[in-house]
């Protein structure tokens, strides 16, 4: 998949990620269906029997793959956002997980899970993220993104060149 394709992607996770966050426990079954409602609504963005003025286009951006993807990205990285949470947890001890905006909060979430599962290389991840931030978010938001995904894969990477046996 092309970078352009990539960044669809991660929006529809984020999304997707930002509604289990504010649902609670992850309403999966919801969601997916939203995304079938609109891969089946007409060229207009709506339901065949739903009035004008609804666009389903504007809640989820992309194509039907690239929303499929992203609904599958937002499950695994949710699945790890506890992880996610522990990890930036010291890094952030002014601002604990929830008092962050739920935006904010999802996209370190996502780029953790892309950054530790996922295989993609940090940089492409914090970059991605912080585009993010600039796309859905306030004004300061890109900044903390970057300081706390910058920290968090420096401490990381710190930890990969220790020495075996954690010995000094």
């Amino acid at each position: 998949m092309n970078p352009a394709d990539l960044r669809a992607v991660r929006r529809c996770a984020l999304l997707a990620m930002y509604q289990f966050d504010l649902g609670g426990e992850p309403a999966h079954d919801e969601i997916a269906r939203s995304l079938r409602d609109l891969d089946a609504s007409d060229e207009g963005g709506r339901l065949p029997d739903e009035p004008p003025g609804r666009d389903l286009a504007e809640d989820w951006p992309g194509t039907a793959e690239q929303r499929k993807r992203g609904l599958d990205l937002a499950t695994m990285a949710w699945e790890f956002r506890d992880e996610a949470d522990e990890a930036v947890r010291p890094l952030v001890t002014d601002w604990p997980t929830h008092r962050q905006p739920a935006l904010d909060r999802n996209i370190l979430r996502l780029a953790f899970y892309e950054l530790v599962h996922g295989g993609v290389p940090a940089k492409v991840a914090i970059v991605e993220a912080v585009e993010l931030a600039k796309e859905f978010c306030g004004e300061n938001s890109p900044r903390f993104v970057n300081g706390v995904l910058d920290r968090l894969w420096k401490s990381r990477e710190g930890k990969s060149k220790a020495p075996a046996g954690g010995g000094a």
